[in-house]
């Protein structure tokens, strides 16, 4: 991250030229960096003004390119699959510029909205969804457990909030909520709520009235995520069909709660599929309000377990397009982040994700620690949304206080679940 930094004010101070480091280390940084600007304080030579007055020709178009970028970033819902593909095509600096300026038009870019997702109901999952370790028809050692207890929840929604997160979202795994749970799921949204938390959950597919429900209990996200494209939707799911998705998102959206949808890449897609998973939720009605791209994350025993690693770069690509094409939409940087080099989120932060979820496990895989987050978003200048921008020793006392009480709180109750009925 240093060298990446020094290269970046090296190319500023010498305007352009330029840098090769070669066997840089720390300590040298700071004197290269003196030399440098000490060798553009020379008396000016002639010829100097004329590159001077180019430099500034060379600003004005630059900032041209910026405004002319932002006045295209009106919101679209039909979008051609040859359109978006001709956007993953573009050269990588000419897409994070593009993508970059319509964020800064639309977001500040060294802001991230944090979530933190907790499984209130893990395993048994009746679906065949390739990817994911709590089907039932997968042997990946995944122990089901029945719906949590209210405390329970409470406990983690507490500590996610006092370790900086602003949304909580719960997931359950299910095909579909059952009438009989409807009662506290309500309830466990209102709880969540009087934490001054806002709320989201994932748990299946949505009827139009269980819909209503949830948003009159005050629920203000609903996930639901498309996957991939149409196309390649058969090649990994088929306990329900891509339509079945868009018709939970639509009820979503007709009960008057926001839509959290978005995919996972790495599965084995090509890129025009990519292009389609986009497409399709760029085409809705309304965009979604939270775009989640999630890297796959392999785990041993489900179908999917030993596939090639998709190229991190085609990940950057993915959110930059994503970033484009939905302007005013958050795009969350989800399962996967475990993996990730620092170098690479910030390729991606600096492409348009801006909203992580935080903590240590997403449903049932592994998330960086929040002490890693905070550190990262030290390093790079970035701010937790509403919230102020702590050192990693202050962000770090405060999760573990939360941490430790809720150790506490957990050894008492360990064991306890709501009895939810058949799982």
């Amino acid at each position: 991250m240093l060298t990446v930094k020094t290269i970046i004010y090296a190319h500023i101070l010498t305007k352009g030229k330029p840098v090769q480091l070669v066997g840089i280390d720390s300590e040298s940084v700071a004197g290269m960096l003196t030399k440098i600007i000490q060798a553009f304080k020379q008396p000016t030579e002639p010829g100097a003004r004329w590159i001077n007055r180019q430099n500034r020709l060379q600003q004005q178009i630059d900032q041209t390119q910026v405004t002319q970028n932002m006045s295209n970033t009106e919101l679209r819902h039909d979008w051609r699959r040859e359109e978006v593909e001709a956007l993953f095509a573009l050269p990588m600096n000419d897409l994070l510029f593009r993508a970059h300026s319509v964020h800064r038009t639309h977001f500040n870019p060294n802001e991230v909205q944090v979530s933190r997702l907790l499984s209130i109901k893990t395993g048994a999952c009746p679906e065949d969804c390739k990817y994911c370790p709590q089907s039932a028809r997968y042997d990946t050692g995944l122990e089901k457990e029945r719906l949590l207890e209210m405390e329970k929840v409470l406990t983690e929604a507490r500590s996610a909030k006092a370790a900086g997160a602003t949304r909580f979202c719960m997931g359950a795994a299910w095909r579909n909520p059952h009438e009989r749970d409807m009662p506290y799921l309500k309830q466990m949204v209102q709880e969540v709520k009087s934490l001054g938390m806002e709320t989201c959950m994932t748990l299946g597919m949505l009827s139009e009235n269980q819909a209503n429900e949830l948003a009159e209990a005050g629920l203000d996200y609903y996930n639901h995520n498309l996957d991939t494209s149409p196309e390649y939707y058969g090649d990994i799911i088929t306990t329900r069909t891509y339509q079945q998705r868009l018709d939970t998102l639509a009820n979503v959206r007709a009960a008057g709660m926001k839509v959290c949808s978005g995919g996972i890449v790495g599965m084995g897609e090509q890129a025009t599929d990519r292009a389609g998973l986009l497409q399709q939720l760029a085409n809705l009605e309304q965009h979604p309000d939270s775009v989640p791209i999630n890297m796959l994350v392999k785990v041993a025993g489900t179908p999917l377990d030993s596939l090639d690693d998709l190229d991190p770069l085609e990940f950057v690509r993915t959110i930059a397009v994503a970033r484009i094409m939905m302007p005013l939409s958050r795009v969350r940087l989800s399962a996967g982040r475990e993996n990730m080099t620092d170098e690479l989120q910030a390729m991606c932060f600096f492409a348009g994700a801006n909203s992580i979820f935080y903590g240590c496990k997403l449903l049932t895989t592994a998330n960086p620690e929040e002490n890693d987050d905070m550190s990262l978003f030290r390093r790079l200048g970035l701010t937790p949304e509403q919230g102020k921008a702590a050192t990693v020793e202050e962000e770090g006392a405060e999760i573990a206080r939360a941490a430790a009480k809720a150790e506490a709180i957990n050894n008492k109750a360990q064991g306890q679940f709501y009895d939810a009925g058949a799982l």
